[in-house]
């Protein structure tokens, strides 16, 4: 259960912009207390609404979000609202921290942004196309709103910075590689590193060897061995590896070489294609996975399909990740779907009895915002669903940045 305060503390406001999400979160600093949390979700799409919550009240609303600028626009004026809000005017915000997804080989930490840092985001849109002109975006629009706030961004990438060389290096020509840096820089890093610090805790420091699962409508798999990531899904952009809720995940190069040479699509076609109207979306036509869910109980064999499709390419990097560290000892569920989605964590746990995964389904069916176990009593794998915190992250790191 949250906490809310209007203790004088760093007042750091967290804005976690998605691929069709805002989620933020007012907190103040060291307490770790929320003041004000909610999410802008549906962006751009049908459906698309708000929600707010303070020590005001909850605020909920079905409304119009074209893009991310208005979806920021909007949760400023609730922060600013007279009835609602929990500020009176910007000068109340000492710092705005910023999700950004891919921060190339140019960030490894946390850092205040400036013009140069923001160069270096633009110069990497085409590597996260989906997310860092969002993020940028948030930025901007946060220094107009509040421009007396240190504006500090948090970079997804930095957690898998220390995958080894083994795992994060293509198979292409050398100078190919130390000329570009075409490698694998992984992302998700924020919620993959609260999530295993929070499980390692919870287990005592019992799990030297976890997987963490991240299933949101971008998804993730990170290999993390003894506190640090040493493999993950996603590489040198946020599109390969699982099934996304609009991306494609892993796909045969030829594929695409195929749409481009005999089918007569343009590179920005199959871009789009694979990036915006492939993965979930593109096999049921939905990318709620609610709307999948809801379905496919109702019969529909696409969504029935694209379920067990989602699911079965989850196991098979839980095996590949299980052979790489030499073991498991406990598999972490997190993210929206992750968190929520019994149905795709007993799909994904099914017949894995060989690795010691064996899933209690009444304890699966168990909704809880906080960290539980669901496997069977005696089970050699440790099987929790931790809630996600990347705004708590998000928010520690800039204050850790900023502190004298």
């Amino acid at each position: 259960m949250l906490k809310f305060s209007t203790m004088k503390t760093m007042k750091i406001l967290v804005i976690n912009s998605g691929s069709s999400s805002i989620k933020f979160q007012l907190i103040g600093m060291p307490s770790e207390v929320v003041i004000a949390s909610g999410v802008a979700e549906r962006i751009g799409l049908e459906g698309s609404r708000i929600k707010y919550r303070s020590e005001r009240g909850e605020f909920e609303q079905e409304k119009e979000i074209r893009n991310h600028e208005a979806g920021l626009q909007m949760i400023a004026g609730l922060l600013l609202d007279p009835e609602k809000g929990v500020i009176e005017d910007a000068s109340g915000i000492d710092a705005v921290g910023h999700r950004v997804v891919h921060g190339g080989s140019s960030f490894s930490e946390t850092v205040r942004i400036d013009e140069k840092v923001k160069a270096k985001i633009q110069e990497l849109f085409n590597l996260a196309p989906l997310h860092n002109p969002h993020n940028f975006k948030g930025i901007e629009v946060a220094e107009r709103i509040f421009p007396e706030a240190a504006q500090v961004a948090v970079f997804d990438t930095a957690f898998h910075q220390t995958i080894p060389e083994i795992a994060y290096r293509y198979a292409i020509p050398e100078e190919i590689y130390r000329k570009h840096q075409l490698r694998t820089y992984g992302f998700h890093g924020t919620s993959h590193k609260y999530v295993s610090e929070k499980a390692a805790a919870y287990l005592e420091g019992k799990a030297a060897k976890m997987i963490t699962v991240h299933l949101g409508n971008g998804c993730s798999i990170t290999a993390v061995k003894d506190g640090k990531s040493v493999e993950h899904s996603l590489g040198f952009g946020p599109m390969n590896g699982l099934i996304m809720g609009t991306r494609s995940g892993d796909i045969d190069q030829s594929v695409i070489f195929h749409m481009i040479d005999e089918l007569g699509y343009s590179v920005d076609e199959v871009k789009s294609i694979l990036q915006e109207k492939s993965g979930m979306l593109g096999l049921t036509g939905f990318s709620d996975l609610r709307e999948i869910e809801t379905a496919a109980s109702q019969g529909d064999e696409a969504c029935n399909l694209a379920l067990k499709m989602n699911a079965y390419r989850v196991k098979k990097y839980i095996g590949a990740y299980t052979a790489a560290m030499n073991g498991l000892d406990a598999l972490v569920f997190t993210a929206g779907i992750g968190e929520n989605s019994d149905l795709l964590r007993s799909l994904i746990c099914a017949d894995m009895g060989f690795f010691g995964v064996h899933l209690d389904e009444d304890k699966n069916r168990v909704r809880e915002h906080s960290i539980r176990e669901i496997q069977t009593d005696g089970a050699e794998v440790t099987l929790l669903v931790v809630p996600t915190n990347e705004e708590l992250e998000i928010a520690k790191q800039s204050f850790r940045l900023l502190s004298p």
